[in-house]
């Protein structure tokens, strides 16, 4: 007799990929995770490109958890919008730009300029002709 596999989906389906992860950073993803759920609720997850990632309407952000040394996330920009803030953004790329968390102390320090990178994300996304 066949397992049926379950079908999860959304935030499930992350929570689910989390319980699996052996990271030396995941306490780090986990409470990144938080913060960018809890900053807009339009904001949902889903696993897509073997990670925890972020949309609304459009893919948003997605943690590269083969990174060493830190917790990156990458963040897509769309039609030329980008948005620059030195204190947390790295990169030069057209369509996005990287962020890198080295602990608990450099989160709790990013956080509001995250929150904000979020809010302004969703923004940007709902301007009239962007989509």
């Amino acid at each position: 007799m066949a397992i049926k596999k379950k079908l999860i989906s959304g935030k499930a389906e992350v929570d689910e990929y989390m319980l699996q992860l052996s990271h030396p950073y995941k306490q780090e993803v986990e409470q990144l995770r938080a913060i960018i759920a809890h900053a807009n609720p339009l904001i949902m997850e889903r696993v897509k490109w073997n990670s925890p990632s972020f949309y609304y309407l459009k893919d948003f952000a997605a943690f590269n958890l083969r990174a060493r040394g830190y917790v990156q996330i990458i963040f897509i920009f769309y039609d030329g919008n980008m948005i620059e803030d030195a204190s947390l953004l790295l990169g030069s790329w057209k369509d996005r730009r990287e962020a890198r968390f080295y602990g608990m102390d450099d989160i709790s320090a990013k956080r509001p300029a995250l929150e904000q990178l979020v809010n302004n994300w969703i923004t940007l996304i709902n301007k009239p002709n962007h989509n």
